[in-house]
């Protein structure tokens, strides 16, 4: 919902990566910002109107993206999103930082103007592994995000780096970072921050959903 500058980028960004979109602005001139190549719906209405969405594809959204220039418009449509039409990912773009905490209890993803990019939301609304937190200039080196997966909680992290072909740079714990050791155990909670090769991802990802394998 949102066809701005953000909003049009991440439709093209996300239609460019194999993904099928829909966008939705009250405004039918701001569709002229996603291109005459655009093959996705364009919907014009008002972002949480329940029959606009349902225009728009909604029950079969694997994510929704709140992307317009209100707030209150933002939260209103994300609530639908996940709250009427049980969408599993959903994310707003917030201005006002106070208002992003209430909304991120409620159980929706924010993003706030001073750190708002069409990336922020790529990685909040793909799958884990589609796009890193951060690529080295040379494009070959990835720093992805990964929550301790729970066939792995309680494997020595030395066996995670070895048998995935990645390295942990340091664990989000309880709180606070942590850099592994050999003798570092994988906990329920912990956060991974794991630098792989772009040209293995991949593999990496597999081997990790795969779990252990013997030795």
């Amino acid at each position: 919902m949102g066809c701005g500058r953000v909003g049009s980028t991440l439709a093209r960004s996300l239609e460019d990566r194999n993904h099928t979109v829909s966008v939705i602005d009250v405004d039918p001139g701001a569709f002229r910002r996603l291109g005459a190549d655009f093959n996705g719906d364009m919907v014009t209405g008002k972002g949480f109107d329940q029959k606009v969405l349902e225009k728009a594809g909604i029950r079969r959204a694997d994510a929704f993206a709140a992307v317009s220039s209100g707030d209150n418009s933002n939260i209103i449509a994300a609530r639908v999103a996940r709250e009427t039409f049980g969408v599993g990912t959903v994310v707003a773009r917030i201005y006002d930082p106070g208002r992003a905490e209430v909304f991120q209890r409620l159980g929706i993803t924010t993003v706030a103007t001073v750190r708002w990019t069409s990336d922020q939301f790529l990685r909040r609304l793909l799958p884990a592994g589609a796009e890193p937190d951060f690529r080295d200039p040379s494009g070959m080196i990835r720093l992805d995000q990964v929550h301790a997966p729970e066939a792995w909680i309680g494997e020595r992290t030395i066996r995670f780096q070895s048998q995935t072909a990645s390295r942990i740079a340091w664990i989000d714990r309880l709180g606070e970072g942590m850099l592994p050791n050999r003798d570092s155990v994988i906990q329920e909670g912990d956060v991974i921050h794991l630098v792989m090769a772009e040209a293995t991802a991949a593999e990496t990802y597999r081997a990790i959903n795969s779990g252990p394998q013997e030795d």
